[in-house]
């Protein structure tokens, strides 16, 4: 077999590694399969290339835009995905391991590709948050937004997710417009390499937004400033050293990590054997000491049982893991493969001799017909007889295939146990008990990224204790490093500078793109409802005719809708009502009132109605009050080459003059033509 030599690609070109090369082998039979890194220094030419080449390119287009080429670039990697399976056998990841790394990385890509279209603007600052009125007037106001960095996300990756790894982190970065320098591990880096050549030789990523370095990155850290992001996934240790590494302090340098985590789960007292939850709770123990070997930041490592089920519970865990085929990952009939490497191997075996002086073994399996210098490891699984008084199993992570059990009495104990992991990615509860389940989540939460609940009725669609979703955080207090990934649109503020601003509202509106009251408009000459997407302009306005509410309108609307609160229809009980000065309007009679005022009915570019936001009652309309409608262009958002979405600003008044209700119309708008090329800003 060929020897691969693991290139890195630094400013534009491909760099082989050079003669002080650290070897690779295979963690299926231990043979050499590649070399990997080199002594280059790298200068300042890594992120110069970055920052005057790949940062300009992504900041000059919108979130849409910069979703369009994550979801080619998804769709790139889908297409060329056996590719990444063949290399990944030789990590000792099995066929259904692939489908958690580089499957479930695509995925994450997908994911964000489409969450970003759906929610977040089509521009390059994103809002958040309202306005804040900071005059009496209102012609003063502030503004929180995000803006793309001017910096480089440096990514620093474990070994065992080569390409999910490198995904969940570069997918937000791409999207808050801040290029990307990946640093894997070097004992997958080989897999790593390959889904970045694929990447880049797609054409679709601007040039400089991703870089690889599969060697030192010490140089590089030396010359991170404010507007750089670190993002780290190991070791606690190595976790410390970047925290107090000299330059990342100085220059305030923004540290993201995700490290060792001692992840527990908990059978609830009520879940007697053989009932569901107990099925549930067995079966995902399983699965978590399997998947990956053990190898994965999620899985769980203390095990947590009523004192009284213990001695069944370890029997039935010993008895499936006792049948578990360990060997080579490319067999079909294999359930789990290797461990990443020998060096990996002879860690684990030393953690679990340290955990063995406070546990006892309850089994540990020995893998058969293996190369003797493959690096298997048989699942293995201790006792826990003291542990309120064992110390390592609350602070030493195997990790491999290695879990502790333990009982507890009752719910606060488990709970306390369960904190003494002093801060956790995860944790897991099967009950079905809701009073239970609240009582744990209060006691456990604060020590915990995630929790993942599960019983009989939500098992069919239940995605995983281990399984870390683009759409929920993925970080964790504490131990687990106090950082924060994934969690929909919220993972691509990590890569954005959050900014107070304070101005006058057309200043806010123009740099929001967004129209904020107080700002300029533009009274309509012409029915907005007769305009096309791009001809709509911001802060195009429609002041309507009046209406007056009579008595009347109210009784036949209560009547049509059987809405007879008595608000409505008794004078004497709403004076008692401390709001009402009498009896008072519907408040969806207003808002269908105000849409008789507004709406246009003839055929027109406005396709459709999709909802309102924020829909607020200020003031009670009585019988004789007039009211009126201001209707305003307030944001557009391009949905496809066909048509867009429009968002009202909807103002109900009464005759004072005085705002008696307010919301945000969603309207979806026909294009003028189907050209992907018009210039939606405004």
């Amino acid at each position: 077999m060929e020897i691969q030599r693991v290139q890195s690609f630094i400013a534009g070109e491909w760099q082989n590694p050079d003669s002080n090369a650290r070897d690779i082998f295979s963690a299926i039979n231990g043979k050499k399969i590649a070399v990997a890194g080199n002594t280059l220094t790298y200068n300042s030419n890594v992120l110069d290339y970055a920052k005057t080449k790949g940062g300009p390119a992504l900041r000059s287009m919108g979130f849409h835009d910069r979703a369009k080429l994550l979801k080619a670039l998804a769709i790139k990697l889908n297409e060329n995905r056996k590719i990444l399976y063949e290399l990944s056998f030789e990590t000792g990841a099995t066929q259904k391991d692939h489908v958690i790394d580089i499957d479930g990385g695509i995925g994450t890509a997908f994911v964000f590709a489409s969450k970003a279209r759906r929610e977040l603007p089509d521009n390059k600052i994103w809002i958040d948050g309202r306005p804040e009125i900071l005059s009496r007037e209102g012609n003063f106001l502030g503004q929180h937004i995000f803006s793309p960095r001017h910096g480089v996300a440096l990514q620093i990756n474990a070994f065992n997710f080569p390409v999910w790894g490198m995904l969940e982190k570069l997918a937000p970065a791409i999207l808050a417009g801040i290029p990307v320098i990946v640093k894997p591990a070097t004992d997958s880096c080989y897999v790593t390499e390959a889904a970045v050549k694929l990447i880049l030789n797609s054409g679709i990523l601007p040039e400089g937004s991703l870089q690889l370095v599969c060697g030192s990155i010490t140089a590089l850290l030396n010359q991170l400033n404010c507007q750089d992001v670190v993002s780290f996934t190991g070791s606690q240790k190595t976790a410390l050293t970047l925290r107090n590494h000299p330059r990342l302090s100085e220059n305030s340098v923004k540290l993201i990590t995700e490290q060792d985590s001692l992840n527990a789960t908990i059978l609830c007292p009520e879940s007697n054997i053989g009932n569901p939850e107990y099925e549930l709770f067995i079966k995902e123990i399983i699965k978590e000491i399997t998947t990956k070997a053990g190898q994965k930041c999620t899985a769980i490592r203390r095990i947590l049982v009523p004192q009284k089920i213990l001695e069944n519970v370890s029997y039935k865990l010993s008895q499936i893991l006792s049948s578990i085929k360990v060997g080579d990952p490319r067999d079909l009939e294999t359930q789990m493969g290797a461990l990443i490497s020998q060096q990996q191997k002879n860690d684990v075996a030393k953690k679990v001799e340290d955990l063995s002086r406070e546990c006892e073994v309850s089994i540990q399996c020995v893998p058969q017909d293996v190369p003797a210098q493959g690096s298997y490891y048989g699942p293995t699984l201790l006792i826990a007889r003291n542990p309120d008084t064992a110390v390592s199993v609350h602070s030493k992570e195997a990790f491999g295939p290695v879990a502790t059990l333990m009982g507890y009495r009752d719910l606060d104990h488990a709970s306390s146990l369960i904190n003494k992991g002093g801060g956790s990615l995860v944790a897991s509860l099967f009950t079905n008990n809701p009073e239970n389940a609240g009582k744990i989540i209060t006691d456990i939460a604060p020590f915990h990224g995630r929790l993942y609940i599960n019983n009989r009725a939500s098992a069919k669609e239940a995605t995983g204790h281990g399984s870390p979703l683009p759409h929920m955080i993925h970080g964790g207090p504490g131990r687990a490093g106090g950082g924060e990934e994934l969690g929909g649109v919220r993972a691509i503020s990590h890569y954005m500078q959050r900014t107070a601003i304070q101005a006058h509202p057309e200043i806010i509106s123009c740099v929001c793109r967004q129209w904020t009251m107080g700002a300029n408009k533009k009274s309509a000459r012409k029915h907005p409802f007769d305009l096309y997407f791009e001809e709509l302009e911001i802060g195009y306005q429609l002041n309507t005719g009046s209406r007056k509410i009579s008595l009347e309108d109210i009784e036949y609307f209560a009547s049509f809708t059987g809405d007879k609160f008595y608000a409505h229809m008794d004078e004497d009980a709403a004076k008692r009502n401390p709001f009402f000065p009498g009896r008072v309007a519907h408040g969806y009679l207003l808002l269908s009132f105000a849409a008789g005022l507004f709406v246009k009915p003839d055929e027109g570019p406005v396709l459709a109605n999709t909802g309102l936001d924020n829909l607020r009652f200020w003031k009670p309309v009585i019988p004789s009050d007039t009211i009126k409608v201001t209707l305003t262009v307030k944001q557009k958002t391009r949905r496809n080459k066909d048509y867009g979405e429009v968002r009202w600003d909807v103002r109900i008044t009464n005759q004072d003059s005085e705002t008696v209700a307010d919301y945000e119309l969603l309207t979806m708008n026909s294009s003028k033509n189907s050209s992907e090329d018009i210039l939606v800003n405004t």
